[in-house]
């Protein structure tokens, strides 16, 4: 990966958000860039509000750095936060599962979790947050559950000579996913991307013999 190389950061569909954190991008000079992709969407699910998406994409030397940023905004909205937030609700198990997804929720309530907790009488500490955090990295490392039904679905339209094999078996070799760190891994096993890879070159194949019998019979 390019060390200038501008990877998704966070996923949005409310465009005030986008605003929010591209204003905070601006005041301290982070490079960012901002992708609609709701018009794929559009042509993919039909046009809804429910299919709208943006992304900010940051270089990965910068997320440790906006992840403090917002940190310390997160501090500061905390110590004016109301008791009937629905937060305090939570059970204990609760709310270190909050700590420990932390990439599931809002830097706001990864931070009044650990508040919470430390009203309770039962602090995280830094070193146990540190350990939280690498167990959490390690976790989302893993490839994805087999993906036998897509795989099946692959070989029979790639051997059909459809163009959905062909895309079926680029994604399988070739998806990554972005973990909160910044760093990137592949997004499935190393046996479903020799399946990807084999579903790939059977599409390649079969598109080319299709298109040759097209021409030929035309």
């Amino acid at each position: 990966m390019s060390e200038n190389e501008f990877i998704t950061y966070q996923k949005f569909i409310d465009l005030a958000e986008v605003k929010e954190l591209s204003d905070l991008l601006k005041e301290h000079n982070i490079e960012f860039l901002v992708e609609d992709e709701s018009t794929s969407l559009d042509a993919t699910f039909g046009n809804s509000a429910f299919n709208k998406e943006y992304r900010i994409k940051l270089k990965k030397e910068d997320f440790e750095k906006v992840n403090n940023l917002k940190l310390q905004i997160s501090e500061n909205e905390i110590a004016a936060i109301g008791k009937d937030y629905y937060l305090f609700q939570f059970t204990d198990l609760e709310l270190i599962e909050v700590i420990t997804q932390n990439d599931k929720w809002s830097t706001f309530d990864f931070l009044l979790a650990q508040r919470i907790l430390k009203e309770r009488g039962k602090e995280v500490n830094a070193e146990a947050l540190n350990t939280l955090r690498a167990e959490r990295i390690e976790e989302l490392s893993k490839p994805e559950k087999n993906q036998t039904v897509w795989i099946v679905v692959g070989y029979v339209t790639a051997f059909l000579g459809g163009l959905l094999g062909f895309f079926i078996g680029w994604h399988l070799l070739s998806y990554k996913k972005t973990l909160p760190n910044g760093n990137r891994v592949s997004g499935y096993s190393e046996k479903d991307q020799k399946h990807g890879l084999r579903i790939l070159i059977i599409g390649i194949i079969s598109v080319i013999v299709t298109t040759i019998r097209f021409v030929a019979f035309d």
